[in-house]
């Protein structure tokens, strides 16, 4: 009787080793979901919050509106339907009928929100300012009342 000892030893530990089934899961779900989640938040969500933006930029479009196509043509919008508008570009008022797809930037959106920007930054000091100045003179008073 000739056994081969180190075969059958071998191919033990090859079976203790192997995970079972539910293990194999269990390892594949602890790979794959930081994944899937890091993927969502870098790229799906991003994206999601840029489409939305675009699409309220589009819905918001009005008449005398300066605006980008994704053509890089500039023009004023003229006229408005359901999905096109009616664009003025040039010197010779040569007009495009485009679709609000075709909309890349709305330039007299973003210069207002600009001007809203610097407005309320401006603003700000000035608003430190006086109550910094306010409290000064209360403390003044305070002092006063006690002497």
């Amino acid at each position: 009787m000739n056994y081969n000892f180190f075969g059958i030893a071998a191919a033990a530990t090859d079976a203790a080793a192997q995970p079972s089934g539910g293990d194999m899961m269990v390892s594949m779900l602890i790979t794959f979901v930081p994944v899937i989640l890091i993927f969502y938040l870098f790229i799906i969500r991003p994206q999601k919050k840029r489409d939305k933006e675009d699409k309220e930029m589009r819905e918001s479009l009005a008449i005398g509106d300066e605006i980008v196509t994704i053509g890089g043509i500039i023009g004023i919008v003229v006229r408005q339907n359901e999905d096109t508008i009616v664009i003025e570009t040039g010197g010779d008022r040569s007009k495009l009928r485009i679709q609000k797809t075709a909309v890349k930037d709305n330039i007299t959106a973003r210069e207002r929100a600009q001007a809203e920007k610097a407005a309320q930054k401006s603003a700000s000091p000035l608003e430190v300012a006086k109550v910094s100045d306010d409290e000064p003179s209360e403390k003044k008073e305070k002092k006063n009342k006690k002497n």
